[in-house]
């Protein structure tokens, strides 16, 4: 059996690390002053250290209280997933995923109403969290990824390929020649960040397919995530490689224009990824369908 402190101890001494007064800490919990610090001397008696050190004005933690205090902010964050999780599974209708920002923003938010429409039944919570985990005891159910579909722990198939065009504003365009690719150097060129210090080489690869692979394209604008650059294009401020597939409302609308008939395959797809499991929740499959779907048309 565990020789644990006990959880509302462990509470007010999370309190007391976050607020770093006895005075706040009795205030949030609705406790006297005295009662937390008694709790946190019994708890300091118990662990046979000291975890505060107090001040006149201020407490401070001590380096076992710091590294107590973590612990068990980690281990209360723990237990409150779990308890969300189970409550989670209660809501079969619930569907949590996980998606990149301009993915999110410029293809599927659009198509909610279509996706209200086809079915009714299913209510989804959408993240766009950067890197998602997909952990076997995480919230979410299903996720879409940008890359080359290999991830090893993880069940993927493929949703939609990107196809690269170069597009810009109509008002930038104005009074511009544009007879080759080659004059496309008067303009300031947007790019995507694979990381912080390096682009995705989408530039390199549409000009390749051009025939200009020496057109310089060192200066320009650089931005985190495609929406960014597609944004920045909308606002005159340059031209950049967009997938065709997330500035198509754009290119609808006249707001953006594409330049010269060149489409280039992209070297990387949108996937859509799920745990590995016997059987994929009914909800899962079905938005899975739906995407499809929409992918194809």
């Amino acid at each position: 059996m565990r020789r644990l402190p006990g959880l509302s101890a462990m509470r007010v001494f999370e309190v007391v690390g976050q607020t770093r007064s006895f005075t706040r800490a009795a205030e949030r919990l609705n406790l006297t002053q005295s009662a937390v610090s008694k709790q946190i001397k019994n708890l300091e008696d118990e662990v046979g250290e000291a975890l505060v050190i107090r001040r006149h004005h201020r407490l401070e933690l001590t380096p076992a209280g710091a590294a107590l205090l973590e612990t068990i902010q980690q281990a209360f964050h723990n237990i409150e997933m779990s308890l969300r999780g189970i409550a989670e599974k209660q809501n079969h209708n619930r569907l949590r995923i996980n998606v990149p920002p301009t993915f999110a923003k410029r293809w599927l938010v659009p198509r909610l109403a279509s996706l209200k429409a086809s079915l009714p039944e299913i209510d989804i919570s959408i993240g766009t969290a950067l890197a998602d985990t997909l952990a076997e005891r995480g919230l979410l159910d299903c996720a879409i990824r940008f890359g080359d579909g290999e991830w090893p722990t993880l069940d993927s198939s493929l949703l939609m390929s990107e196809r690269h065009i170069v597009v810009a504003a109509p008002s930038l365009l104005e009074g511009k020649l544009l007879a080759t690719p080659g004059d496309l150097a008067q303009f300031t060129f947007l790019h995507v960040l694979a990381s912080p210090d390096q682009r995705y080489r989408t530039w390199r690869h549409w000009l390749d397919a051009a025939g200009f692979p020496e057109l310089d394209t060192n200066r320009g604008l650089e931005f985190d995530v495609l929406d960014l650059a597609i944004e920045a294009a909308r606002c005159g401020l340059g031209i950049t490689i967009a997938d065709r597939s997330m500035v198509a409302s754009d290119l609808r609308t006249g707001t953006l224009k594409q330049l010269f008939d060149i489409t280039v395959e992209g070297h990387e797809s949108y996937w859509f990824v799920t745990r590995p499991q016997t059987a994929i929740p009914p909800n899962v499959q079905a938005f899975r369908a739906w995407l499809l779907r929409e992918a194809a048309d």
